[in-house]
This record gives structure tokens, sequence and C-alpha cells, in this order.
């Protein structure tokens, strides 16, 4: 077992409120040392996912109180432990959900919550598929179960958890329908999806004259109306996952209701006598079973790194920036032109 009482500096990104990316802060503060089950990680990547997008507008479902270090998953390094920590963990890579704090320098985190990264991954790369590639396994496997052979369509291919979710389906040898704007459907291809442009006005038209038979499982980032038209894509027996409700981040009003009114259109579809099912993928679902939850994450983050490891997966990474300039990260994840992650790496001289 392994401690330390030294005291680490850290710079963090904050997000004092409801600003935009140039509203973000660069503060500098000394970490405590690692409490019981602890570890202080030096993060070597972390980026942006949609959740900071709308955590700066207010929007996020749970998001803690402003000011808050933002930051959903990390990848890192271990520099400390606290008691009744292995002290092996020292000096290796892992990688890590956090949901908040991870736009920093270093952080303190549980070690209970570290899932190995495997020797040789590039770290930007593994930071590619660590809330992505959960969200999309368990989407796939738990939530779908869409066996090979069959077909599915995904919502905005081109995105982080879209890219990593045609890539999952092609190599489980089911067929995939992909949405994206024109100029990445060239990378659409290359996953293995064919593409459909989310411009056209005809989009659903287009899929279903691909599977006019309909499809086994829709991945629907977007919710709001279209939310039904996705629906009836399905064939009998088919499965709506949404994941989001991308069509009203830019609304005013209440976060929370369009959650709520996307939940309840979901739950009273599946009394309908059609065979048909959906379901709202809530990536913190189960967390009250914590242990049950930490046990699932890392076996299923542990299959996607490994088969980021073995090549299977193409890392997606759109850019990189390092932590003094997340404030451009943020911008450019926003502006919807680029196709992968944004990834935020530490800065050259290591603060």
């Amino acid at each position: 077992m392994g401690s330390s009482t030294v005291a680490e500096a850290a710079t963090e990104v904050v997000l004092p409120g409801k600003v935009e990316p140039e509203g973000l802060e660069v503060t500098a503060r000394v970490l405590a040392a690692p409490a019981v089950g602890q570890a202080v990680l030096r993060m070597d990547a972390t980026g942006v996912s949609f959740a900071e997008q709308q955590m700066r507008r207010g929007k996020y479902y749970d998001q803690p109180p402003f000011p808050f270090v933002p930051g959903y998953d990390v990848v890192g390094t271990v520099e400390a432990v606290g008691s009744d920590v292995d002290a092996g963990l020292v000096g290796r890579r892992f990688a890590a959900v956090t949901k908040t704090g991870a736009w920093a320098s270093r952080l303190l985190i549980d070690a209970a919550d570290l899932v190995p990264v495997p020797d040789g991954v590039d770290p930007a790369a593994a930071e590619t598929v660590v809330v992505n590639g959960i969200t999309a396994w368990q989407m796939l496997h738990r939530t779908a179960k869409v066996r090979p052979g069959g077909t599915v369509v995904v919502l905005g291919a081109n995105g982080g958890v879209g890219s990593t979710l045609v890539q999952l389906a092609r190599h489980a040898g089911i067929a995939v329908i992909g949405t994206a704007s024109a100029r990445h459907h060239d990378a659409v291809r290359q996953l293995g999806a064919e593409p459909v442009d989310y411009h056209d006005p005809d989009m659903y038209r287009r899929i279903r004259d691909l599977a006019p038979g309909g499809v086994d499982a829709v991945f629907d980032h977007v919710g709001g109306p279209g939310a039904a038209r996705s629906w009836r894509l399905l064939r009998r027996g088919g499965t709506l996952v949404s994941y989001g409700t991308a069509a009203t981040k830019d609304s005013g009003g209440n976060s929370r209701l369009p959650v709520l009114k996307l939940f309840a259109r979901l739950t009273l579809w599946n009394y309908l006598p059609n065979g048909k099912s959906a379901h709202f993928y809530n990536f913190w679902a189960g967390r009250r079973r914590l242990a049950d939850f930490r046990r699932r994450l890392g076996e299923d983050l542990t299959q996607v790194l490994r088969l980021l490891a073995d090549g299977v997966l193409a890392p997606q990474v759109a850019a990189r920036f390092p932590l003094s300039e997340a404030a451009s990260a943020l911008a450019l994840a926003e502006s919807r032109t680029v196709a992968g992650k944004v990834v935020i790496v530490p800065d050259a001289n290591g603060s």
C-alpha cells in the first residue's frame, strides 16, 4: 500500500457561469494530498463532449452549480496514491469517467474509478473512446442487443459517439446507415457506413429506401420531433435508443423539460402492440449500486480499449488543444465542422 502527503500544483479550467467559450477561466490551485482510496492523476488527455457544450449554457440535466471545472472523462498517469491504494498504480496510465473536473493538469480521483489503458496506446486516442466508447458499446450490446446480420441507423455518424458506434457495429457484423453532413460522407464511408445527408429534408425517406423492411435499431441523439420519425424506421421487434436532445440545445426554458417530454414519449411507445421497444440511454443509470456500475463500466471500457489497441477501432481525433486553450477547443467542438472528438492535452510546460 502507498500514500503521499506531497501537495500537487494544478492548473484548472473553470466554467464560471453561463458564458460563451471565451468566458472560461484558467486558474491555478494546490491539490490536497490524496485521501483514503484516492489517487492523484496527471492528465495526459481529456476532451470536449456534448455535455460540456450543454453545461456552459446551464442546460445539462444534472450539472453542478457554477462555478466548477468541467471535463467528463480523462486519460492520465497516476502520480501519487492515498492509503489503502496499491502503490503499484503509480506511474501507470488509466482512463476514468469523471463527469466534471477533468479539464485540469492534475486531479484527485477515486482509485476505484480507474480503468487500465493498454501499453502503447496514445492517450489522445484512448480519450476518444472513454465515454464515447462505453456509450456506444452499451447502447449496441447491452440496450439494443443487435445481432450480426442486422441493420442499424446511426444519427450523427461523424460525431464522437456516432463514429465509434459505426465501427463497433461493423466489427460485430452489423450494417450501418449513418447520417452526416455531405462534407463528412467520405469519412463515414471509410468507417464502413452508408452515408445519408442529414440536411436533406427527405432524409428519413432516403433511409427507408435503403432499408425498406425497416431497421433493427436507430441510435438517436437528436430527440425532439424527429424521434417519432426514427421510431417509424424500425422493423417489428426493432429498438429505438435515444441518448440526447440535441434538437433543443439552443432553446430557452427549463433544461429538464425536453428530456422529460422525450422520456414520457418513449415510455408510451413501449405500450404499443407492435413488438418494438424504445429506451432512453442514461450513462449514469445504475450508479446507486456503485460497485455494479463500476464493474460494468470497467468491463465495457476494457473491451473498447482492447479493440483500440488491436487496431479494430480507429481513433477519431478531430484536433488537439493545450489545456490553456480549452476555450478554443470548446468553440471548435461547438462549430459542428469537424469529425471525431476535440481533445485537450497538457500544455508544453507541463502545467
